[in-house]
């Protein structure tokens, strides 16, 4: 199984349910950095790694924002110029939400992705 379309699914479910926080194991640098994006963008508090001998966990402190979060599989390698047509399949409108996607700058947005003009491949869908 896919450990990030896991934690995405965890996370959330955990937000139907009006949950504060939840827990996501196993961890990994990958969940770390999209992690590190939706907080950056306001979807989620804080998060801190617990080491618990084996592969490690994440407990992320949930603030409510999220509406849909969803993963991306399988993981399409994207364009700048194939970008509008993949926010037009999975975001609600324009300029409302994210696409997260892996780059070889790290874990980025969609506008940071058209404002630094690269390409990457499709983690995940947030608004």
């Amino acid at each position: 199984m896919d450990s990030l379309s896991n934690a995405i699914i965890t996370m959330m479910n955990n937000e139907l349910r009006n949950k504060r926080s939840c827990i996501v194991s196993p961890a990994s640098k990958l969940i770390g950095q999209v992690l590190r994006t939706l907080q950056q963008n306001g979807y989620i508090g804080t998060f801190e790694f617990i080491d618990d001998g084996r592969s490690g966990k994440f407990v992320i402190q949930l603030l409510g924002r999220i509406n849909k979060l969803g993963p991306i599989r399988p993981r399409y390698p994207v364009s700048v110029k194939e970008l509008e047509t993949w926010e037009r399949r999975y975001l609600p409108g324009r300029e409302l939400g994210y696409l997260i996607l892996s780059t070889s700058r790290g874990v980025v947005t969609n506008r940071e992705v058209k404002a630094q003009r690269l390409g990457g491949s499709l983690l995940a869908y947030v608004y």
